[in-house]
């Protein structure tokens, strides 16, 4: 199945869709300086398929490219996906 990535501002929260049904998804609170990404969720039957991981890749570039915000990674499945991206790290401290 293919997977659609949705930001929706007001909710603070990305979003990955397959075939219409929520697959996972990435909260945040902003500051003015930061992007704390809080909580990653995927329900249990969409688990062990690499959707969050997607998402969050997708969370990093959408910050990248449309802010200046630094990431502050308060969830620890976003630490683990920067421990195994260490060459995004740089947007922890930008």
């Amino acid at each position: 199945m293919d997977l659609e990535f949705s930001h929706d501002r007001d909710a603070h929260r990305y979003v990955a869709s397959s075939g219409g049904q929520m697959v996972s998804a990435l909260d945040y609170a902003l500051s003015p300086e930061a992007i704390s990404f809080t909580h990653t969720f995927t329900p249990p039957p969409h688990r062990g398929k690499g959707y969050a991981g997607e998402l969050v890749a997708f969370a990093i570039d959408d910050v990248e490219s449309t802010t200046s915000l630094r990431v502050r990674p308060m969830c620890w499945y976003v630490g683990e996906w920067f421990d195994k991206h260490p060459e995004r790290a740089g947007l922890l401290s930008r």
